[in-house]
């Protein structure tokens, strides 16, 4: 059984607290490693390493920061089959699924290599008579990435491209479920070149996170995970001085008009809620169909599509379903699937009947789906986080647009439409962070940025593409005169002419 440690400084080190975690292959239900869960002396020493090598690190020039993640870049694509398999084993995503997940955290590497550019600062020439006023973003310091279970390759890539490539040196806490991933990535960027101490791994629970959440070394921390946890992260953390970008839950809907084409939705839904088991934060757990007639012939046309969902263990090529993280999620899901039932909305299929011949120990769960959800049900209002499809039938697109509008989470929604007119209204006016039109999961690309609004996300800054850049920088302002002749005294508010 493979043992787990901590890398710090470059080095990998024994967990020394004497507590542990098992970590289960979820299409087996066997144990496959275990991990340790540090103590506050161990996370202190991963800070202790990022310390260190911050000076030496954000002195290193801007062009060789980029000559460094460009060789990681590189890395990581060369081993991009390896990471995803890692993901597969540990979380349980199918390996197509893993691979493009993998893809996307790479992507945004590759966007820090630019680096040089992106960190520019402003330039203000002859403000006055031989004055200029110009900008720097100069890196933060020590800088704290805390990560989800659900992709343990792209959203640790997300934190720790910009992070270090602006000039920050990183300590990441990820899940204990599968910190397999993370921990091969640190590697490769020490095998990039990247200085020992840079990029530091330190496996844990909440003793390790409120380690970095009350720590005066940490300058900031980057958060994804679910909203109450969120909510804690970023109170903690801003309480005690630090930048904070916290990302929670979502609810995320999809709003189906009466011209759509239902073939395309039906297709584009299946991927959006049943994709990576629906333990995604921006997959589409809720179907707003406009009117009757496109309810009915949309669950025409999902019946057949969920029933023979290719569902099979996460090394299997070829298939679209793998299973969930662990036991005590999969109860979890099979709770809420219960409470919907409870609630009183009609549940047309039920995947807690599923089971993947010789692989009954394993947390496989088919796919749900429920018709004529309300909105005071509770099974509606909270984040189910697994592949769990809930219909509402609404009677116009206002009605539509106000149950986004209104819901708690506000992370991510589509909407189906041939009509441009409606797509930029529902985009315009939509109280929600990302939005597609014609786009199942609108999870921006690497040069723009993800977040979401109201319980989906805490603080003022998107993670990656610019919004990363400002968030792991902070912003100097530099006043320069070269005079020719003696300053005189001048006792009032400076004013140039």
């Amino acid at each position: 059984m493979k043992q787990y440690t901590h890398y710090i400084g470059g080095e990998h080190l024994p967990g020394t607290s004497g507590r542990v975690a098992p970590i289960f292959n979820p299409s087996t239900g066997v144990q496959s490693a275990e991990v340790p869960l540090a103590a506050k002396s161990e996370v202190e020493d991963a800070i202790a390493s990022a310390q260190a090598a911050f000076p030496a690190w954000a002195a290193t020039s801007v062009l060789k920061r980029s000559r460094i993640m460009t060789r990681f870049t590189a890395l990581l694509y060369e081993h991009q089959a390896e990471l995803a398999e890692l993901v597969s084993l540990e979380h349980g995503k199918v390996i197509e699924d893993a691979m493009g997940s993998v893809l996307r955290g790479i992507e945004v590497a590759e966007f820090a290599c630019g680096i040089p550019h992106l960190q520019k600062g402003e330039f203000s020439d002859s403000v006055a008579n031989g004055i200029d006023i110009y900008s720097l973003r100069k890196p933060l310091g020590v800088v704290a990435g805390i990560t989800p279970f659900n992709f343990p390759a792209m959203i640790p890539l997300w934190m720790a491209g910009m992070a270090i490539a602006t000039g920050n040196t990183f300590v990441m806490k990820p899940s204990e479920k599968d910190p397999g991933c993370p921990m091969r990535i640190a590697e490769l960027f020490l095998e990039a070149g990247g200085p020992a101490g840079v990029f530091n791994v330190v496996n844990g629970d909440k003793v390790a996170v409120d380690t970095l959440l009350y720590d005066s070394r940490i300058k900031a921390v980057s958060f994804v995970g679910s909203t109450p946890i969120a909510r804690y992260v970023y109170e903690t953390a801003t309480k005690n001085g630090k930048r904070c970008q916290a990302m929670g839950g979502a609810k995320n809907h999809m709003l189906i008009l009466p011209d759509a084409n239902l073939e395309g939705v039906a297709n584009a839904l299946m991927g959006a809620a049943f994709g990576s088991a629906g333990e995604r934060c921006m997959a589409i757990s809720v179907g707003v169909c406009v009117g009757d007639e496109v309810a009915d012939k949309l669950i025409e046309l999902l019946t057949p599509r969920i029933k023979a969902l290719k569902i099979g263990t996460s090394l299997e090529t070829g298939l679209e379903m793998g299973p969930l993280v662990t036991k005590e999620h999969r109860a979890k899901v099979m709770n809420y699937i219960q409470m919907g039932v409870d609630e009183g909305a009609d549940l047309l299929i039920d995947g807690r009947d599923f089971v993947l011949e010789g692989h009954e120990e394993g947390y496989f769960l088919g796919g749900s789906l429920f018709d004529n959800v309300k909105k005071d049900m509770r099974s509606y209002k909270e984040e189910i986080f697994g592949p769990v499809l809930q219909l509402m039938r609404v009677q116009s697109f206002e009605e539509g647009l106000a149950l986004a509008t209104d819901h708690e989470y506000g992370n991510g929604t589509s909407i189906f439409t041939q009509s441009g007119a409606a797509a930029r209204t529902y985009a315009d006016r939509v109280e929600v962070g990302m939005v597609g039109i014609n786009v199942p999961i609108p999870v921006p690309l690497a040069f723009h940025s993800f977040g979401g609004w109201k319980a989906s996300s805490f603080g003022d800054h998107n993670q990656y593409g610019q919004e990363g850049m400002r968030f792991y920088t902070k912003v100097k302002t530099v006043t320069a005169r070269w005079a020719e002749s003696t300053i005189e005294a001048d006792f009032s508010i400076p004013t140039l002419k």
